[in-house]
This record gives structure tokens, sequence and C-alpha cells, in this order.
């Protein structure tokens, strides 16, 4: 099966710093992929390289989207990747706190519509259908993530972890082909983590490719398909969880060569 997501030698510079050392990665429809590594190894950069937040040194990046042609992002801007169909969450949340929950997401459905300026100005019939079906398809997506009864509540005073799902809605509100996760589970309890990996799960049954960071190993093990280790910048290992569980050089990297 071709992927989905094919990043081929991607090396980014940073002056005389060299945070990713040709590092290749290829995702496939309905997958999860992990890249997992110690604090420092590249995997931030590697996701804001990706979603056009950094421009890469060398490789490049290409997105094959189901019955289209290939296309690369390499120097598409950040919202010109989402409306390739990248879409991603942040390590740390940023949502909109003084907006609704029903807002935060609507807002993401911003890079799928069509009406213009004058449409807003005027309020013609085709703008208020558009804003209509807007409501509609967010409400739906919160439903997906048990929000909706708190639609109305402003974000910023929902639960830590009912935040964390917010954002993740507000991403699939661009209709992505990848969903890009930076630690989502991280500040989470035992109980907000279990029901992050159900939603996790829940998404990728329905057909979409999710890409995962993460430093919650178990989470990690439960959920994905195939794993990929980095270590300064250099991808270590790949495999299945079992495989990557039993890697030496993951172990190393981890817990450090006495061990």
């Amino acid at each position: 099966m071709e992927p989905i997501l094919d990043v081929k030698n991607l090396t980014m510079d940073f002056g005389g710093i060299r945070a990713l050392d040709h590092l290749s990665l290829q995702i496939k429809p309905g997958e999860i992929v992990a890249l997992i590594g110690p604090n420092g190894a590249g995997k931030t950069t590697f996701f804001n390289c990706i979603t056009g937040i950094y421009k890469p040194t060398k490789g490049d990046l290409l997105l094959n989207p189901p019955g289209k042609k290939t296309k690369k992002l390499n120097g598409l801007k950040p919202n010109k990747v989402t409306e390739q169909g990248l879409a991603r969450t942040f390590q740390n949340i940023r949502l909109f706190p003084n907006m609704t929950v029903l807002e935060n997401v609507m807002i993401g459905r911003h890079c799928r519509t069509k009406s213009k300026i004058f449409g807003a100005i005027f309020r013609d019939p085709r703008t208020k259908k558009e804003e209509k079906e807007i409501v509609e398809q967010s409400l739906e997506i919160l439903k997906k993530i048990n929000l909706d009864k708190m639609a109305d509540e402003y974000a910023k005073n929902l639960p830590y972890g009912a935040q964390r799902r917010l954002e993740i809605a507000r991403a699939l509100a661009t209709e992505p082909i990848v969903l890009l996760l930076d630690e989502p589970a991280a500040g989470m309890n035992p109980q907000e983590t279990q029901e992050l990996d159900e939603l996790i799960t829940k998404i990728r049954d329905e057909g979409l490719a999710i890409l995962l960071i993460e430093h919650d190993m178990k989470l990690v093990m439960n959920i994905s398909d195939h794993i990929f280790v980095v270590d300064y910048g250099k991808k270590i290992a790949e495999g299945s969880p079992e495989e990557i569980g039993k890697n030496p050089d993951v172990i190393k990297a981890y817990l450090g060569e006495d061990i």
C-alpha cells in the first residue's frame, strides 16, 4: 500500500546544529504511527518541518491523497499545509480560552469555507447556508468526542483532559487525511489517558492516518501500528511495538548504556 505521507531524508539545520539528520518516515492510510525518542531528539522539530512552521534544509515531504496526484509540501505555509490535509495539535494547549467549545471547533472549519468578505457583509443565502452547515458539522464532531453537552461552555472552563480532546476536535474540523498529535497525553491522569486511547483508536478505525509524538509508553505500545525511534535527530530504529520494546538501541537511548 502506498504511504499517504512519505517523508524522505528530512534534514533541518539551525546554524551549526543539525536537529534532524536525513530522517525518513512513512505513514499508510488508517495507520497509527508513533514517533518517539528522548527529550531533545528532534520530534517536535519534525512536526514543525512537515507542517510548514520550519523550512527544511533538505529532504522531500510528499503527500499522497487518495485518488489524487502526489503533492509536495516543501515550502508551503502552515495554512496551505492544512488545506492539503495535514492537521496538528500542539504540546502546549492552544485553544481560544474566551470562546465557546463550539466556536473553537468552528474555527477549524475556516480552511474549508467558500464564502468571501462580500457574503459576510451582506449575509446572502449562500453564506447563511454555509454557516448553518458549519455549526452542524462542528456539533457532530463534538458529539464524536463526547463534548457536545459542553458546546456553549467557554474553553477555559473545561477540565484539562477535555481541553486536550477539544484541540483534537478542532484539528478534525479541518477534514485532515493525516492527523498529527504532539504529546496529547501530557499532563493527563490515568482515566483521561484511557479516554484518549479510546478516542485515538476510534479516529483511526474511521480511516484516518495518525502520527503521534508521545512520552507515555504504555499509550504508545497500546495503540501504535508502527513506531519510529529518533535520537539526536537520527532514526535509530523502527518496527512494531513488540520489536521496539526489545530493541537494544532503543533501550540504550532511553535508559543509558550501563542499563
